[in-house]
């Protein structure tokens, strides 16, 4: 059982605890944490049996913790990554990784060096419906991908307040790209590979609080298929992810329904089971750690991943193509 302490106990922080704390054949148990306003999370951690410590430095110096769980401010991440590798633990970090390529290629490399495991947490990687995609592109049934579509949209930012780590355009500075958007990028990374060229904009159009409501942009990967590409941090919550090829099509609406449609033929939906994908990575990474398959993330799309939203933030800046470092 791998002993793991949240780093970060706001709501996604407890959301991944929840996931797995006292459940059968997760692999993993948090034992203690860290957060900014600790009185806030004082009975939820009480009720889960997860001591909090004074700061981020006294759970690296606690001999009981194994592993560490980052749902910090992204801008933290890749500091926090560095010295919990340093600290010889095991590192689970949420999205985005880091915000720029040169700290992901550092934080990665204190990892390796360290020997320990590093997981990120794309959580949709574990959705059945996912790796039916997968397959589908592997063995041809698609044909030659042609083209991706993409959006992940939901209201959040309308609950952002100023003072809200989230409501800072260095924390989120493609509105809804850091909480949402990011998952679809990795999405078409771990579909369709690597990314060359991104053109993105992004701007405000009924949002007051300093972030962007709408971004979106379109895309050329190194294969030569294009993708368009949605976030609005200002709308309902909507999740979808289609391929398009020479042979057939295969478009996933939400995490279940996945609908497919060959040359000449008629859709036909595929419904499948819903996964706990929080526990699902929480309990690959726990493997992972233990000596086990390895994650299923492999840490250069994480590189990568983070390369892109760099791009991004470059192409809409600019009002220019970028490429991809």
């Amino acid at each position: 059982m791998l002993k793991a302490a949240i780093v970060g106990m706001g709501k996604w922080g407890q959301t991944l605890v929840d996931s797995v704390q006292g459940k059968d054949g997760a692999g993993i148990r948090f034992v203690a944490g860290c957060t900014g306003r600790p009185e806030r999370a004082a009975d939820w951690a009480a009720r889960q049996g997860v001591r909090i410590l004074p700061s981020f430095e006294a759970v690296l110096a606690d001999r009981e913790v194994q592993a560490v769980a980052i749902a910090s401010p992204h801008g933290m991440h890749a500091e926090q990554v560095i010295a919990a590798a340093r600290a010889g633990k095991h590192v689970f970090v949420e999205k985005p990784f880091t915000m720029t390529k040169v700290s992901a290629e550092a934080a990665v490399d204190a990892c390796r060096n360290a020997g320990v495991v590093l997981a990120l947490g794309h959580n949709r990687r574990f959705l059945p419906a996912v790796a039916e995609m997968k397959a589908m592109l592997a063995d041809g049934r698609l044909g030659t991908l042609l083209h991706v579509e993409g959006q992940f949209s939901g209201p959040g930012a309308l609950a952002y307040k100023p003072g809200m780590w989230r409501a800072n355009r260095a924390e989120s500075p493609l509105g809804g790209m850091g909480g949402m958007g990011i998952h679809m990028v990795d999405m078409f990374i771990n579909l369709a590979g690597r990314i060359a060229e991104v053109t993105v904009q992004s701007h405000a159009r009924v949002l007051d609080n300093g972030l962007d409501d709408t971004t979106a942009g379109l895309f050329r990967f190194e294969s030569g298929a294009t993708a368009n590409f949605a976030t609005l941090a200002y709308a309902p919550r909507y999740w979808r992810v289609g391929l398009f090829g020479t042979d057939a099509w295969a478009v996933l609406h939400g995490h279940e329904s996945l609908v497919t449609c060959r040359r000449d033929g008629t859709p036909e939906e595929k419904v499948f089971p819903v996964t706990d994908i929080e526990r699902a990575e929480l309990t690959a990474f726990a493997a992972a750690a233990a000596g086990g398959p390895a994650y299923p993330l492999p840490l250069q799309d994480a590189i990568h991943g983070v390369a892109v939203y760099e791009a991004m933030i470059g192409a809409a800046a600019s009002g220019s193509t970028y490429r991809v470092a």
